[in-house]
């Protein structure tokens, strides 16, 4: 059975013009499209987003940077997803990241860094269901809608 996952490209990946790119990257790693919608966050809905990160520091910034501009939303299908995304899109320093990963071709700060993918099971679930209702989602043999 394949897991999914989520991931979008955020603000300033989109103005630059790597949507197409990294969607290229994401497909050829054998990641299957089964969701997909351009939305530009209001501030409200990117601090419900990030509303995990509430306490910290960086929460203000991060929300205001994530509603800045449109962003391109994924759901994505794939054996082990999350854990294979997350190699993929590299760390989220993009000076940090091992060469060829997503962040380290298209990231240019730590916050600004290209691309947001979930970090476990358990959260891609719930950020899925957060950005796409069910029937948004293509349906497959191993997640049938009833």
């Amino acid at each position: 059975m394949s897991d999914r996952t989520l991931t979008f490209i955020k603000p300033e990946a989109v103005d630059d013009g790597y949507a197409g790119k990294i969607i290229s990257i994401i497909e050829s790693a054998g990641f299957k499209i089964i969701g997909s919608k351009m939305i530009r966050m209001n501030l409200k809905t990117a601090r419900e987003f990030y509303k995990v990160h509430q306490e910290k520091e960086f929460f203000e910034g991060l929300t205001e940077y994530a509603s800045s501009g449109p962003i391109f939303i994924l759901c994505l299908e794939k054996d082990n997803a999350v854990e294979d995304l997350r190699k993929l899109i590299g760390a989220t320093d993009p000076e940090k990241a091992a060469e060829g990963t997503i962040r380290k071709l298209f990231g240019k700060t730590i916050r600004r860094n290209g691309i947001h993918a979930s970090d476990s099971n358990e959260n891609a679930e719930k950020e899925i269901a957060f950005f796409f209702s069910k029937f948004e989602l293509l349906q497959s043999s191993s997640h049938d809608i009833h």
